[in-house]
């Protein structure tokens, strides 16, 4: 097992990684303070690991949300799922919530804690490999909204993190890969190194290699906690972390919650934003190359979906979180390892971009 921590003063947590976690319940009781707890899972997850977390929480009164599985019920009626289940069962204001399940489900249980009477504790027990490295820590929590993605939420930290590695080897492939988007994003980012080891252990990694997958794990959540220990709440540096993502969500929204995979739209999403940062001149031929030959190495999308528009990207893009005063942000590349967050590039160098994607018009 690796322990790290997430840096916040006296709202610092452990993240716990490693095979056989769901085991040990000593990760999990130090973290619960009052005698309630709701475990939230769904339809998928819980068949397989809901026994074992309820195990964990049998000194305690223990009660269960099951939400229904999927990114389409990322939103508030699910959030007020919790909330009836809550009142039903009487709980207070020591609850501890506990997310059971992959970044949907930890979005939604963190949301919930947030709001419960302004504000209870809770735990993230990611299952998949995208909430794991990436939507478990930092605090990030919400829900989706028709027009735009996460565009409903709040800050709010959990208690702590356990990355039970073997919940990987349930994991469909597609899903896996999904989630090994956000690995990559770490690497090109802030960590060269870290993206000269994916290259040489991608197919390591997602045949959910036990020593790979600890590394991987261990190296996304460090850098993530370095992140967002310099910028909790996202008003500088902490947006590097949406490399690809301002192009993403729109592809998710305007395709269809669930549609594209979250990882997948992230995936085409960084593509989009190399080959903006190529055209500015910011990144060198190489690097450009060497980004998206990695992900289409990792059975990723590296093209947008040939029916959207330029027209539709700006539209949703013009929502986007990271739009300041109506000045719409980028996360761009100087080089693998060195994001940058800008306002200042070209706008006919952003319709190149989409003017490349197949069935896209400037």
């Amino acid at each position: 097992m690796q322990t790290l921590e997430v840096d916040l003063g006296d709202r610092s947590y452990p993240i716990h990684i490693g095979p056989g976690l769901l085991g040990k319940l000593d990760l999990l009781t130090p973290h619960i303070h009052g005698n309630q707890v709701m475990i939230v899972s769904n339809e998928t997850v819980a068949p397989l690991y809901l026994e074992q977390v309820k195990a964990g929480c049998a000194s305690y009164q223990c009660d269960v949300v099951i939400l229904p599985d999927g990114e389409v019920f990322k939103t508030l009626e699910s959030v007020n799922l919790i909330f009836d289940g809550l009142l039903k069962a009487r709980h207070n204001r020591t609850t501890t919530l506990i997310a059971l399940g992959g970044g949907v489900v930890g979005d939604i249980t963190g949301f919930a804690a947030a709001s419960y009477q302004r504000g209870v504790n809770f735990i993230q027990i990611p299952t998949t490999l995208l909430s794991q490295v990436d939507s478990s820590v930092g605090g990030k929590t919400g829900v989706n909204h028709a027009l735009g993605k996460n565009m409903i939420g709040a800050f709010h930290q959990p208690q702590c993190v356990i990355a039970d590695t073997e919940t990987l080897n349930t994991l469909p492939i597609r899903e896996l890969r999904a989630g090994f988007a956000e690995v990559i994003k770490y690497g090109l980012i802030c960590d060269a190194p870290f993206f000269d080891w994916l290259e040489q252990n991608c197919e390591s990694v997602l045949a959910c290699d036990t020593a790979a997958l600890v590394y991987t794990l261990q190296r996304s959540c460090q850098n993530k906690a370095l992140v967002v220990a310099q910028d909790e709440r996202e008003s500088g540096i902490r947006a590097i972390l949406n490399l690809g993502h301002t192009f993403g969500h729109a592809i998710e929204t305007a395709q269809g919650y669930g549609n594209w995979l979250h990882g997948e739209a992230v995936a085409a999403g960084m593509v989009m934003a190399v080959d903006l940062s190529a055209r500015l001149g910011w990144i060198s031929a190489g690097d450009s190359q060497r980004s998206r030959a990695l992900i289409e190495a990792s059975g990723l999308p590296a093209l947008p979906p040939e029916d959207m528009t330029a027209e539709q990207f700006m539209e949703l893009m013009a929502v986007d979180k990271k739009v300041l005063d109506g000045a719409l942000r980028l996360v761009l590349m100087k080089a693998i390892g060195d994001a940058v967050i800008t306002s200042e590039f070209d706008v006919q160098a952003l319709a190149d971009t989409f003017a490349a994607g197949d069935g896209l018009c400037a």
